[in-house]
C-alpha cells in the first residue's frame, strides 16, 4: 500500500525518466512531493466567453473542438497543430508547436478547457501554446481556478507536476501534525493536512494564503528554534579576547585611500570592543549595496591577526571569495599578515596555517584544522543558513572556546524585524553611503530605443569605462540559463560591438574559467561582460559604469538593486539601463514595477514595492524570502516573524532540549538535516 515513504515511481505514469527529473528538484518520495510548494499561482477562476476576448488578455475558455491537424512549417522547422475551437458565443483558433501528439488526444467533437494568452495575428484572434485539458467534469486542475506553478527542471511540465501531486494529494491526511496544539489554537492556524491540500489546490485566493500564513510560520518557527538554541548555548561558551590594537588601526584607516564614514567607524568601534571581551560576540551588519561593510571586517581581522590569532572570511561563489582574497592582500601589503585562498577548486595541504583564510563555504564542509581561529566572518548572511551557524561553533571545541561571529547583509531589513529573524545576533546598521559616490541613474528603456542605448555604451567605453550586460534565466533550467546568455554574447560580438573585447559569465562554467574572465575584466582586457545573474554579489569593477539588464521584469526589484549595485562604485557617473521583453512592456503592473528603479535607491523601500505590485497570485518562494532554508516564508511576513519568535523564545526558555515537545524535536532535527549546509 502506498504511504508517505513510498518512492516517487509507485505514483501512476511517473517511470524512470519522470522520477530522474523530480530527482533533481530533491524529490525522491511521497512525502517531498507534498511538501514541494508552489511558488505562484495562474488566476483562471472565471471562465471567459470567445466573443468576448481581447488580445494581450490570460483566460480561460471552454469550447467545442471543431478542427484539429497537424501542419509542418518548412520555413521554421515545426510541427504545428491547429485547432478552431467555438462556444455559443463565437469560435477561436488556436496553435500549439512541437507537440504533434495533442491532435492524437484532441478529437473533433471534444469539449476541452483552455487556458493562456490571446495574441493578435494579422487581424485575427488568436491563442498559442495554452493549456489544455478534456472536460470530463467539473475536477479540472491545469485550466480553471487558481492553478499551482511550481520551479522545474528541463524536460518536466507544470502539468506533469500538477498530476503527480494530484494523485498522493489525500495522503496529507496521514501527515504527522507537529506543531503545538495551543500555539495552532492561539494563532488561528491550518492543521498541517488542510494547508497542503489547499496550498496546491486551492479553491480561492483565500485558501492559498491561509495555507501559506501555516506553512511559512512552521518555516519561521522552526528557524527561530534553531537560532533560540544556538543563542543558548553561546550564553555558556568562552571566546578568545582579542585586545584592540589601537596605534596600528589608527595607521592602516588613515592609509585607506578612501574616508571612513561615520557609520563605518561606529560599527567598527561596537565590533572592536564586543571581540575584547571573553565571550563570543555574534553580530551581524546590515547596510545596503555598496555602503563599505566590508572594510569594517577587515579592520576586525587586522586586530585578530596583531593578537596572534586566526580569521576565516566565508564569501557565498568562487568569485566574490577571490574578490576579497586579492583586496586583502593590496590592504595588508607591507604588514606581515598572511592571507589564503581556499575554496572548492583551491585548497593546499597545509590549508589553515595563515592568518586570515578567505573561501567558500567549503571552508566549513571540509574540516580544515584552523588552529586559534579567533573570528569567523560570513558575507551574504541571506545565503548562509542557520545550521551552518552551528558549524562555526563546533571550531576550536578542543581548546573549550568558540570564534567571535560576524555577520554581513545586503538584504535591506528593517531593525525590529532582523532582530526578531536573527534571534541570536546582535545588529549594527550602516546606512550613510561612502563620500563622493553619485547616484545610478536608471532608466527603462523602450525596446525603439536599443540602437541608442548601444552607442550611449559605446560611448562610455570610449572614455575609458567598462559595461556589464546581464541576461536572465529563463524558466529554472541551467541549460537554458547558458543558451541564452550564449546568444546574447554570440549578437554582441558579431553584429553589435564586433569592434570591442567582450566577455562571457555563467553558472556552468569552470571555476577557474570563471575566475580567468573576471580576472580579465578587472583588468580591463573585457570591456564589456555578458553574464547571467552569477555576478549579483558583492563583485567590485570599479571602473564599471554601464549595467544593462535584459528581461528585467523577471527578476524581483530586490534581485536589480544588486545588480545596479555592480556599477557606481567610484567617482564615475553610473548607469543602469532596464530592458524588457517586447511582449511585458504593455503590462502596467510590470512597468510600474520597473518605473520604481528610476524613482528609488534604497534597497528596502524596492522591496517592499515589489512585493505590493506582484500580485495577489504570487507566494514568495525562495527567491524573495532573504533565506536558504525557506521555501514559502518572506522577509515581510512581519507578524508572523515576531509571532513565531517570542513562541521559539518561550519554548526554549522553559524547555532548553524539547523533552515535553518530543514531536517537536523530531521535526526539528529533520529540518536541520534537510537544510544541512545546502
Amino acid at each position: 500500500m502506498i504511504n508517505l515513504d513510498s518512492k516517487i515511481t509507485d505514483i501512476s505514469r511517473v517511470g524512470k525518466v519522470g522520477a530522474k527529473l523530480l530527482k533533481k528538484l530533491g524529490l525522491e518520495n511521497i512525502q517531498d512531493l507534498l511538501f514541494y510548494l508552489p511558488f505562484r499561482y495562474d488566476d483562471f477562476s472565471s471562465l471567459s466567453k470567445i466573443a468576448d476576448l481581447n488580445a494581450g488578455q490570460t483566460v480561460n475558455i471552454r469550447g467545442e473542438v471543431q478542427l484539429i491537424q497537424n501542419k509542418r512549417s518548412f520555413k521554421r522547422r515545426l510541427n504545428i497543430t491547429e485547432a478552431l475551437i467555438s462556444d455559443e458565443s463565437d469560435s477561436i483558433k488556436v496553435i500549439w508547436f512541437n507537440q504533434p501528439f495533442i491532435a492524437k488526444n484532441i478529437k473533433v467533437g471534444d469539449l476541452v478547457s483552455l487556458a493562456g494568452r490571446v495574441s493578435e495575428s494579422q487581424g485575427q484572434l488568436t491563442m498559442n501554446s495554452p493549456q489544455y485539458e478534456k472536460v470530463y467534469s467539473n475536477e479540472l486542475i491545469h485550466t480553471q481556478g487558481l492553478i499551482a506553478n511550481y520551479h522545474l527542471t528541463e524536460g518536466l511540465s507544470q502539468k506533469q507536476l500538477r498530476y503527480f501531486i494530484r494523485q498522493v494529494i489525500q495522503l496529507s491526511d496521514i501527515v504527522e501534525e507537529w506543531l503545538p496544539t495551543n500555539i495552532i489554537k492561539r494563532f488561528e492556524l491550518l492543521n498541517l493536512k488542510d494547508a497542503l491540500k489547499k496550498i496546491h489546490f486551492p479553491k480561492n485566493l483565500t485558501d492559498a494564503e491561509t495555507a501559506r500564513q501555516r506553512l511559512a510560520f512552521s518555516e519561521l518557527f522552526l528557524r527561530q528554534l534553531k537560532s533560540q538554541m544556538i543563542k543558548k548555548e553561546l550564553s555558556s561558551q568562552k571566546a578568545i579576547t582579542i585586545k584592540f590594537q589601537e596605534q596600528a588601526t589608527r595607521e592602516f584607516v588613515s592609509n585607506l585611500p578612501f574616508q571612513l564614514t561615520d557609520d563605518q567607524k561606529k560599527t567598527a568601534w561596537e565590533i572592536l570592543k564586543d571581540i575584547e571581551k571573553p565571550r563570543p560576540m555574534s553580530r551581524l551588519i546590515e547596510g545596503d549595496v555598496g555602503s563599505g561593510k566590508t572594510i569594517v571586517a577587515i579592520m576586525a581581522m587586522l586586530n585578530v591577526a596583531l593578537n596572534k590569532k586566526r580569521s576565516a572570511l566565508m564569501a557565498p561563489t568562487e568569485i566574490l571569495a577571490e574578490q576579497h582574497f586579492r583586496s586583502l592582500n593590496q590592504l595588508f601589503k607591507g604588514l606581515n599578515i598572511s592571507v589564503e585562498l581556499m575554496t572548492g577548486s583551491k585548497r593546499n595541504k597545509d590549508a589553515g596555517k595563515s592568518d586570515i583564510i578567505v573561501g567558500t563555504h567549503a571552508l566549513i564542509q571540509k574540516g580544515a584544522d584552523f588552529k586559534d581561529l579567533a573570528l569567523a566572518i560570513v558575507d551574504e548572511q541571506h545565503r548562509f543558513g542557520v545550521n551552518q551557524r552551528q558549524k562555526i561553533l563546533d571550531f576550536n571545541k578542543q581548546d573549550n572556546v568558540v570564534p567571535h561571529f560576524l555577520s554581513l547583509t545586503a538584504t535591506p531589513i528593517p531593525r525590529s524585524l532582523a532582530l526578531a529573524i536573527y534571534g541570536d545576533l546582535d545588529l549594527s546598521i550602516i546606512k550613510e553611503m561612502p563620500k563622493g559616490r553619485k547616484k545610478i541613474i536608471t532608466k527603462l528603456v523602450k525596446e525603439g530605443e536599443r540602437k541608442k542605448a548601444y552607442n550611449f555604451i559605446r560611448q562610455q567605453i570610449k572614455l575609458g569605462r567598462q559595461a556589464f550586460v546581464i541576461c536572465p534565466l529563463i524558466e529554472d533550467s541551467d541549460q537554458l540559463e547558458t543558451k541564452s546568455v550564449k546568444a546574447e554574447y554570440e549578437k554582441l560580438t558579431t553584429d553589435i560591438f564586433s569592434d570591442l573585447n567582450i566577455g562571457l559569465l555563467h553558472g556552468k562554467m569552470k571555476s577557474i574559467d570563471k575566475e580567468a574572465v573576471m580576472k580579465d575584466f578587472l583588468e580591463k582586457k573585457i570591456d564589456i561582460l555578458v553574464s547571467t545573474s552569477v555576478i549579483e554579489v558583492g563583485v567590485d569593477i570599479k571602473n564599471a559604469s554601464v549595467m544593462l539588464i535584459e528581461g528585467a521584469e523577471r527578476f524581483g526589484l530586490a534581485q536589480l538593486h544588486q545588480f545596479r549595485g555592480r556599477v557606481g562604485r567610484s567617482e564615475h557617473q553610473s548607469y543602469c539601463l532596464l530592458f524588457t521583453s517586447k511582449e511585458e512592456i504593455t503590462n502596467e503592473k510590470t512597468i510600474d514595477r520597473l518605473k520604481a528603479m528610476e524613482k528609488y535607491s534604497d534597497g528596502f523601500m524596492l522591496a517592499k514595492i515589489d512585493l505590493k505590485l506582484r500580485g495577489a497570485g504570487e507566494i514568495y518562494g525562495d527567491t524573495q524570502s532573504g533565506f536558504p532554508e525557506l521555501q514559502i516564508a518572506s522577509l515581510f511576513d512581519y507578524e508572523l516573524i515576531k509571532k513565531s519568535a517570542d513562541e521559539a523564545a518561550e519554548i526554549i526558555k522553559a524547555d532548553p532540549n524539547l523533552k515535553a515537545h518530543p514531536l517537536l524535536k523530531i521535526k526539528l532535527g529533520e529540518w536541520e538535516k534537510l537544510i544541512h549546509l545546502e
